[in-house]
């Protein structure tokens, strides 16, 4: 298996984007190209509530796995990743 790290093109970050408001409806989504392959991620969502950090950053990793997986993945790593509540 070969790693192939490629820049971070904007339909990858929409796709993340959609990704991820696709599983936490109403959302407020940012994310920002790092280094190739890589981004940060910042969501604040009201589904946040009553949740633990690492819960939290579960529900926004769950959205984007499929973007993260298998021999060439499209997302190679999320830098940083911020949850809050609106």
């Amino acid at each position: 298996m070969a790693l192939q790290i490629l820049s971070t093109p904007n339909d990858l970050l929409d796709k993340i984007r959609t990704a991820i408001e696709t599983e936490l409806p109403g959302a407020a989504v940012e994310v920002l190209p790092n280094s190739p392959g890589h981004v940060e991620i910042r969501v604040a969502s009201d589904r946040f509530a009553d949740k633990s950090l690492v819960a939290q950053q579960q529900m926004v990793y769950k959205a984007i796995t499929e973007l993260m997986s298998g021999d060439t993945p499209a997302l190679h790593a999320v830098d940083r990743l911020e949850t809050r509540l609106p």
